[in-house]
């Protein structure tokens, strides 16, 4: 079973690290900062370089899930990163990827949800330190209840953007 749990923190983890080092540098195709910064202007949120780190380090954090460092908080962090996502780019696109839908995002939500709730596993930093304290348990549920609020706020703080056809 520990070694499910490090499978799924490998792929859960990297996956969504791998995300946040194309906005944050620029890696794996992206576009870092400035270029994500601008795709982040155009949905409206302002000052877009502002939140394309603050997007790059949420998603980044996946590399706490994969080390299984801080119990929850990586998991906590995708999940309000992916939430923001799905209200705010792949929300009335369908399910699927191929159509930009919220397939992808809600699936680093599941395994996000799976890793915060059944812990880090044998074989993770939390347990080489003893830290037993930061997954499972109640306080899980108030931390990804507030993740998925923070996602709704975050999304809530965009501006209207105006089109060219809107202006003419």
């Amino acid at each position: 079973m520990n070694v499910a749990f490090l499978i799924v923190r490998a792929i859960v983890g990297l996956g969504i690290a791998a995300h946040g080092a194309q906005k944050l540098f620029g890696w794996f195709g992206g576009y870092g900062v400035a270029g994500t910064g601008g795709f982040f202007e155009g949905l409206g949120f302002r000052p877009g370089a502002v939140f394309a780190v603050a997007a790059g380090l949420g998603e980044f954090a996946g590399v706490l899930t994969f080390l299984g460092l801080g119990g929850a908080l990586g998991p906590v962090l995708t999940i309000a990163v992916m939430t923001t996502a799905i209200l705010t780019v792949h929300l009335g696109k369908g399910f699927f990827t191929a159509t930009n839908g919220p397939e992808l995002p809600l699936l680093y939500i599941a395994g996000s949800l799976a890793i915060a709730f059944a812990g880090n596993g044998a074989y993770s930093l939390d347990r080489l330190f003893g830290i037993t304290s930061l997954s499972g348990g109640s306080a899980v549920w108030y931390a990804v209840a507030l993740a998925v609020v923070l996602g709704a706020l975050n999304a809530s703080v965009r501006r209207a953007t105006s089109s060219p056809a809107a202006t003419q």
